[in-house]
């Protein structure tokens, strides 16, 4: 017996007729063997994606840190930067 046991979960949904045509067309390009196989794979690319987004946010985060801070009050700095913008 091994330490790691796989768990699988079924699921049952409905979907509108224009999704279901689309994923009949998915399905007979040959690049999935069933609805299950699409959908695994789209839930993983929107994993891949949600761990691309919190990446981001680090290194903006990083980056604001790495900047430094400034002692003007938020008023006056955003004043300073609205008088750079040209007129609307």
């Amino acid at each position: 017996m091994t330490a790691y046991t796989k768990v699988v979960t079924e699921l049952s949904f409905t979907m509108p007729p224009e999704l279901q045509r689309w994923l009949e067309v998915r399905l007979a390009q040959g690049r999935y063997a069933d609805a299950g196989d699409y959908l695994r794979d789209l839930v993983r690319r929107d994993q891949d994606a949600g761990k691309e987004d919190v990446a981001w946010v680090r290194a903006m985060v990083e980056e604001g840190l790495a900047s430094g801070v400034i002692e003007a009050e938020p008023e006056d700095v955003l004043k300073e930067i609205m008088a750079r913008l040209p007129d609307a």
